[in-house]
């Protein structure tokens, strides 16, 4: 199963990335793709939304710090779009 979830970088003040990693990996390890940056301290996030959207669709499951992250940038109203687009 894969989770997106954050990984820690910076020594003294925290920075994440947000990564699509295998659940039985640790937080460190190995990560199979990069999908994002969060700073804590700046308050800045980038997000690349069609690969989020894309591992989303494949059935990964967000984390809650990540669900939050990326509910303020609006990625599962794309998300519902993307799905309702596909019924029809």
């Amino acid at each position: 199963m894969v989770k997106l979830r954050l990984k820690r970088c910076g020594k003294k003040q925290p920075v994440y990335r947000i990564v699509a990693i295998d659940v039985r990996s640790r937080r460190e390890g190995r990560d199979l793709r990069k999908v994002g940056f969060y700073d804590p301290i700046k308050n800045q996030t980038y997000l690349n939304i069609p690969i989020i959207l894309y591992f989303l669709e494949q059935g990964a499951q967000p984390t809650g710090t990540v669900q939050d992250i990326s509910k303020r940038a609006g990625v599962f109203l794309e998300l519902s779009s993307n799905q309702q687009m596909k019924f029809n």
